[in-house]
């Protein structure tokens, strides 16, 4: 009896089941860090709907229970800006984040004609930067976050191989 998992649009109705899943997925990194005061982990439910009606949210589900996320916004340059990617941990290592990516990066071209693409993510997220690096992303810069985590800051053109194309 497998399920499979679907991609799709969030909408207002996934705020909470969202933000309960950011939670749970965010605690790793907080513990990584010692810092249970990162971004991810004190979001409000108001921010997040927020995000939920003005961004490209997408989740993933198996059945009915959400089991990941993804949020990308463009820039006034044109680069799609993907963040707060997770998913569930006892499903992580299945490709279901490189999944998600894909969609973000599918939304951001096709929908927002972005150009290309930035993240960022903890310089010690192994996990993360090994997903990105293969997903085609390169290190452009670091920075600190406001809440005081180094951040390495990635690129890649909406045209590199293993970005999305829009098929004609």
């Amino acid at each position: 009896m497998g399920m499979s998992v679907t991609i799709s649009a969030a909408g207002a109705q996934d705020a909470e089941e969202i933000l309960k899943l950011q939670y749970l997925c965010f605690q790793s990194e907080a513990e990584l860090y010692g810092n249970y005061r990162i971004d991810p982990l004190i979001q409000t439910l108001d921010s997040l709907r927020t995000e939920i009606a003005d961004h490209l949210v997408y989740v993933a589900r198996l059945g009915d229970e959400v089991v990941g996320s993804v949020r990308g916004t463009i820039d006034e340059e044109g680069t799609g800006r993907i963040g707060r990617l997770c998913v569930h941990p006892r499903l992580r290592g299945h490709g279901l984040g490189a999944r998600l990516l894909r969609a973000a990066e599918a939304g951001l071209a096709e929908e927002r004609s972005a150009t290309r693409f930035r993240l960022h993510t903890g310089h010690r997220s192994e996990g993360n930067l090994r997903l990105y690096r293969r997903a085609g992303y390169a290190p452009v810069g670091n920075a600190t976050g406001s809440d005081g985590v180094m951040m390495i800051l990635l690129e890649k053109d909406a045209q590199a191989p293993g970005a999305y194309v829009a098929s004609a």
